[in-house]
């Protein structure tokens, strides 16, 4: 039977955003995007090969497993930590969470961890038993509603692997982590909210995100990086059309246009 490895990170170097939202949403309600991404500070191996099964994060204080959630937008697998090196990352997991405080992050990892030598040689990298439930260790973060944070698990290869007298490997993860907001949106209310516009968010470098206001006349247009956009709202034969320009995006916020009134 192939044996999980749990493992808690602390989330170190947190640079989380604690602006408020420009909505009227009430803390504490609505939801977060979290994408956690991995890393790596280069080793003196050809590969280190680690098995990530699953991405967990802990919202409530304390060691309670019920506190622990999954990321369900999981990229099981072999990953080659040294293909992430010198600023290159690759996604492992994304979920929606709720908004709110959350205090760990681990993984659980299979059993195919292996480290490929300098000579060409594979050995196995072994999990010692002492990590299995790791080092918990406390942390504060805060996601803000409908704003999107990354989490950034930078393994560091070198001090990871570490050698035994008998000629073995140990996977001792060593992570640095860092957790910002990258990414905001643009809400409001378009009337009559009986023409029910696409809506078009248009970046200087002519880059498109899409949606459309619902029944009401709302619009929430999430995952906006920050930066300066142009609002495009398109009805049906362009009769109702309308854009508003200059519209600021912070990556921590969402931006608030209030009623966009379209022509009769």
């Amino acid at each position: 039977m192939k044996r999980k490895h749990i493992i808690p990170f602390l989330l170190s170097g947190l640079l989380i955003g604690f602006s408020a939202c420009d909505s009227e949403t009430d803390e504490g309600t609505g939801t977060a995007k979290m994408e956690v991404r991995l890393t790596d500070a280069p080793g003196d191996y050809e590969e280190v090969n680690v098995e990530i099964e699953s991405v967990q994060v802990h919202k409530e204080d304390g060691d309670s497993e019920d506190g622990w959630i999954t990321l369900d937008e999981i990229h099981p697998g072999v990953y080659n930590l040294l293909d992430f090196a010198n600023g290159r990352d690759t996604l492992l997991a994304s979920a929606n969470l709720p908004v709110g405080h959350i205090s760990q992050i681990r993984l659980v990892l299979g059993d195919d961890n292996t480290l490929k030598l300098k000579d060409g040689s594979v050995v196995d990298l072994q999990t010692p038993s002492g990590q299995t439930s790791g080092v918990k260790l406390q942390i504060d973060a805060h996601l803000e509603s409908d704003v999107t944070y990354m989490v950034l698990l930078d393994f560091d290869a070198a001090k990871s692997v570490v050698a035994k007298g008998n000629g073995g490997y140990n996977l001792k993860p060593v992570v640095r982590t860092i957790t910002k907001a990258i990414a905001g949106g643009i809400r409001g209310k378009v009337t009559p909210a009986a023409y029910k516009p696409g809506i078009y968010v248009i970046s200087a470098a002519n880059d498109t995100i899409g949606g459309f206001a619902n029944d009401n006349g709302d619009f929430l247009i999430k995952g906006i990086e920050e930066g300066t956009y142009t609002v495009k709202f398109y009805t049906e034969g362009a009769a109702h059309d309308t854009t508003v320009e200059g519209v600021n995006v912070s990556k921590d916020q969402i931006k608030d246009l209030g009623t966009v009134e379209l022509p009769e």
